[in-house]
């Protein structure tokens, strides 16, 4: 099987689970971190080099104060689960901002954690705007475009995987997705299943990749 040496993981849907049990929305943030650590093991074991979560970006943080404490406090969580494992850990966004949160401060620059091995990366308070600012400033436009990107430690994304249904990228590494294959899952993330993850590399093999070639 021909798999994806990067994967990108867009996890929608927790606000709508929440609603569907009779919850507010901000209860189902927490919700989305155990399957999270789940996707990361099945990676683990599936032999995938890399793999990025989009944590919360800097159009989210506009929403509803409670919410937006309660997805920031889902993300720490989600870090430190993960830095608790064998993976390469870098958590990336607009650190600058007073909404990126002070605890992941430590993990902006990557951090083997345990023996290492698969490159995390998680995006927090993750901006597109932010992370093309550079480009403006660039002077020598020989170089390439990655010199200049704030998320340049991150390498060309393969396969994005979305939960929740919505077709659309909502911002995500525009530069480093820009020959990924996208693979919609309608069911809400923190209904994530195993099936999920193996679906998707199966359809990802059937993919003509061919990167513009």
């Amino acid at each position: 099987m021909r798999k994806p040496k990067h994967i990108g993981i867009i996890p929608d849907g927790n606000r709508r689970w929440a609603l569907a049990r009779g919850m507010g929305k901000e209860c189902g943030y927490m919700a989305g971190t155990e399957p999270g650590l789940a996707l990361f093991k099945l990676c683990q074991k599936a032999g995938i080099k890399e793999v990025t979560y989009y944590g919360f970006t800097v159009d989210n943080t506009k929403r509803p104060a409670r919410q937006r404490q309660a997805f920031t406090e889902a993300c720490i969580h989600a870090v430190k689960l993960l830095a608790a494992e064998d993976a390469d850990l870098l958590v990336t966004g607009n650190y600058d901002s007073p909404m990126f949160p002070q605890e992941l401060l430590p993990y902006t620059t990557r951090q083997t954690f345990g023996k290492g091995g698969i490159k995390v990366n998680f995006l927090v308070n993750y901006g597109w705007e932010w992370d093309l600012s550079a480009l403006k400033k660039a002077q020598d436009r020989k170089r390439n475009v990655m010199d200049y990107i704030k998320s340049k430690d991150i390498s060309r994304v393969d396969l994005i995987i979305r939960w929740g249904g919505r077709r659309r990228l909502s911002g995500f590494l525009p530069v480093q997705s820009i020959y990924a294959d996208f693979y919609i899952i309608d069911d809400l993330w923190p209904d994530f299943k195993p099936e999920h993850f193996w679906q998707a590399l199966e359809w990802y093999d059937q993919q003509d990749v061919t990167l513009g070639g």
